[in-house]
């Protein structure tokens, strides 16, 4: 097939990877991809904040089929438009995607159909907030969400009433946010042990890809903002098959069911972002595409046959229980070096240098390019070092190991991901 796969990132360059390892042959397409995706795909030029440009490009290059990573490209629109041309999109439609795009409209959604969630309410008024808080003194642990996409960065998680009030008039009062912060989703903070529960989805029906889990903090023992990603690995044994089953009857198959009697049939990966609470799993977050950095420690251990089952979504179609694999053999861990400062003011254009790469330990780049000059950063976070191994330890090992040789001046790496997992 001819597959163009949007977007510039870790996540896109593991999609890549792995289709260039599909037993069956592609020519790929990176748009615009990264200093990585050159070994395994075409780097086309594009901007994919610009809709109808890269409408056009894709248009040039006459896929079989497009796979869109990055969320925004989604909630403009891009599926529908390629929808519209016949070609197969493996990402939902705008008005799907509205899951991850509108935190809201999540809430509103889960509300509606008894699906478990934290506590809510909405404020577009700062001072409606500070009242409501202020009327409930002795609760203060707080969650403040903006509404709209935020690149990862736009949750704050509050233990005290002075931290809610900080984080709400940053976004509805001084506009932090810009438009993603004019309304936000004030919830209770869920306690327990967090897990990312990914899904081929076509339509109403879905299988589960094996659970990962992320590390979102800036710093050790997840101290610091929340950023997009700063490590992770799977299998997340801890997510167990009993509470796998609950997430697919509570969780899952009730939204593929609203968003289709809403006219808008959910085609391509759920992302369910869960707690789990002593009174059982409670969605945190939905989002709209594969996780980053979960999908680099999910697909180099997951064995169904990728592209096959990308289609299978992005056309409607049943997914083929031949095509996936739930059951992970091996163990992945991902080490994400970003640049100091990261999520923050950061510097971009650090000289980076390549590693050579073995079976068990390679690397998924994100921020960087090649120039003239050799390979540079031009993102906050740059690499993602990968381990594989019969456990999360070994995995861990190499993948710690890996980061240390790539490890330049101006970046730095988390030191406790997967830490003590069995």
């Amino acid at each position: 097939m001819r597959i163009a796969v949007i977007g510039s990132g870790g996540r896109e360059h593991a999609i890549l990877w792995r289709l260039s390892r599909d037993i069956e042959p592609h020519t790929l397409f990176a748009l615009p991809g990264n200093g990585g995706t050159t070994d395994c795909a075409e780097t086309i030029s594009a901007q994919i904040d610009d809709i109808p440009l890269l409408l056009h490009t894709i248009r040039g290059l006459s896929p079989d089929l497009v796979v869109v990573g990055p969320e925004t490209p989604l909630a403009a629109g891009i599926a529908d438009r390629l929808f519209g041309d016949h070609i197969p999109c493996f990402g939902p439609v705008a008005a799907a995607a509205r899951i991850e795009a509108s935190k809201v409209f999540a809430k509103q959604l889960m509300k509606a159909n008894g699906i478990p969630t934290a506590d809510w309410e909405v404020f577009d008024d700062y001072q409606n907030l500070e009242r409501f808080v202020k009327s409930q003194p002795e609760k203060n642990d707080w969650v403040v969400k903006a509404d709209g996409l935020a690149a990862g960065k736009g949750a704050f998680v509050c233990n005290s009433m002075a931290e809610v009030f900080r984080h709400a008039h940053e976004l509805l009062v001084e506009h932090k946010l810009d438009a993603a912060g004019r309304r936000i989703v004030l919830e209770r903070k869920l306690t327990g042990r967090e897990v990312s529960a990914l899904y081929w989805c076509s339509g109403i029906h879905y299988q589960a890809l094996p659970a990962a889990q992320d590390h979102k903090r800036a710093e050790d023992a997840d101290q610091g903002p929340n950023t997009g990603g700063m490590g992770s690995y799977c299998p997340a044994v801890h997510l167990t098959r009993d509470q796998q089953k609950l997430v697919e009857d509570r969780v899952v198959a009730p939204t593929l069911q609203a968003l289709a009697e809403q006219g808008s049939p959910y085609r391509g990966i759920l992302y369910v972002g869960l707690m789990l609470t002593p009174i059982g799993p409670q969605v945190i977050e939905f989002n709209c595409r594969f996780g980053d950095p979960e999908t680099q420690v999910i697909l180099p251990v997951w064995g169904g046959a990728f592209g096959k089952t990308l289609l299978a979504c992005a056309s409607g179609e049943p997914i083929s229980q031949e095509a996936v694999s739930t059951e992970s053999t091996q163990a992945a861990v991902c080490v994400v070096l970003a640049a100091e400062g990261y999520p923050d003011v950061y510097r971009k254009g650090i000289p980076l240098h390549d590693i050579p790469e073995t079976v068990n330990a390679f690397v998924f780049h994100a921020g960087t390019a090649r120039t003239r000059d050799g390979l540079i950063s031009t993102g906050g976070r740059v690499f993602n070092a990968i381990g594989i191994g019969h456990t999360i330890g070994q995995a861990r090992e190499r993948a710690y190991n890996l980061a240390a040789k790539l490890l330049s001046p101006g970046l730095r790496f988390r030191s406790d991901i997967a830490q003590g997992v069995v």
